[in-house]
């Protein structure tokens, strides 16, 4: 652990650096990434009131042991103002947000978002809605006759068994634990002897990142991600580029390898998973009747589409969920003369593009029709009924090849 107890003022990169340290002197982190990542995470905590949207911390590790608690423990002896939320009522956690928000640890997340969690949802709301600033609660206050607004902006690590939902995840920079494997070692935490040290770091990091709010909310880091993974990430990037040093390159490696972690790991909604197995299902056909792309689907042993309900997937089914992006089934004539309900994959195009990741160099440049600059195609219309192997009328395609199947 690097020493701070010197008449030497510690820079901002010293006071990560040893954080850091401290860090991976009780918990074993997969890779160094996770241990910056983690480092800036806590960091970023100290400056609540200077951030735009409160990062969560997910910890999950795929069984017990694998150091998800003892992580915690370091989390809450060096994060701002740690309130443990386990066994806390929803309003004592509302009534205790203020403008400088304490930071929210919850152990054995599945209380609160497993199949077996009850009673919770104003709590689920919170973590939820506490992400972005300046999106309050609203509850009626009948003594005072009034609608009163509860602030609910404030970061939060949470850990548990398994993935924790979208909503949650998709906020989160997300920590992968695993148990210890041969030869990897950690100093054992014991909180009366080890606390203390840890908890004077804090009071460090909070005066080193206190004194400089202003400057931390005026910053607009470059960042190598977008959308909702930048707005999470934002706060850590800026408290490395205030460091300095190492840490600017070092969070912005983090940051790219955390989020291509979490972009692999499966956790996506139902209906973009619909959309990759047909991508599959669908790669060398240009159509597919219902009733055999619903067979592909459930020939694929990973998916879940042969346990969709008692009677696995079905039309119905897959039609309500690729409705929502406007892919609907048509008539369908195939080169054997027969005319079945299917999906052309020509309607999917649009959808791949926009959901899912590339499969390949020259996925997200395939078109079956002119294009105006956008990712949509110019011409939406189509026929109610499309014929495989003939010219297509206005508006269709001409498919390559074919695959019947019953009808549906």
């Amino acid at each position: 652990m690097n020493d701070l107890a010197n008449d030497t003022e510690p820079t901002g990169a010293d006071l990560l650096d040893t954080l850091r340290d401290s860090l991976t002197r009780y918990v074993v982190l997969p890779t160094p990434e996770y241990a910056d990542a983690v480092t800036l995470w806590i960091a970023a905590s100290h400056a609540q009131p200077a951030w735009a949207h409160a990062p969560r911390m997910v910890i999950r590790g795929p069984e017990k042991r694998c150091g998800k608690s003892r992580l915690l423990d370091v989390v809450e002896a060096t994060c701002h103002n740690p309130f443990i939320t386990v066994n806390s009522s929803s309003a004592a956690v509302y009534r205790s947000i203020t403008d400088d928000p304490p930071t929210m640890l919850v152990d054995e997340a599945d209380t609160i978002f497993g199949p077996k969690a009850d009673g919770n949802e104003d709590l689920r709301g919170l973590l939820n809605a506490g992400h972005q600033r300046n999106r309050p609660a609203k509850r009626y206050d009948a003594a005072t006759n009034k609608v009163e607004s509860i602030p609910t902006f404030a970061m939060a690590a949470l850990a548990g068994i398994g993935a924790m939902p979208d909503t949650i995840e998709d906020r989160a920079v997300v920590v992968h634990m695993r148990r210890r494997g041969p030869g990897e070692k950690a100093a054992p935490y014991r909180h009366r002897r080890d606390r203390p040290a840890l908890r004077a770091l804090a009071v460090q990091l909070n005066t080193w990142l206190r004194g400089a709010l202003e400057i931390l909310e005026s910053m607009e880091p470059e960042m190598p991600v977008e959308d909702r993974a930048a707005d999470t990430w934002e706060p850590l990037v800026a408290v490395a580029d205030f460091a300095g040093g190492e840490w600017p390159n070092r969070a912005r490696t983090a940051v790219v390898a955390l989020t291509e972690e979490a972009s692999k790991d499966g956790n996506t909604s139902e209906r973009v998973r619909l959309l990759l197995d047909c991508r599959k299902a669908l790669s060398n056909e240009m159509a597919l009747s219902t009733a055999v792309l619903i067979e592909r689907l459930k020939a694929d042993p990973e998916a879940t589409w042969r346990t969709y309900g008692p009677n696995g997937l079905t039309a119905n089914k897959m039609g309500a969920l690729l409705r929502e992006f406007d892919i609907r089934s048509a008539n369908v004539r195939f080169l054997d003369g027969t005319q079945l309900k299917g999906y052309q994959k020509s309607d999917f195009i649009d959808a791949w593009a926009r959901y899912c990741p590339p499969e390949g160099p020259d996925d997200d440049q395939a078109q079956t029709g002119p294009r105006d600059g956008s990712s949509r195609p110019t011409d939406t219309s189509r026929p109610s009924l499309t014929s495989i192997g003939t010219a297509g009328t206005a508006g269709t395609v001409t498919p390559l090849s074919h695959a019947t199947g019953g009808a549906a």
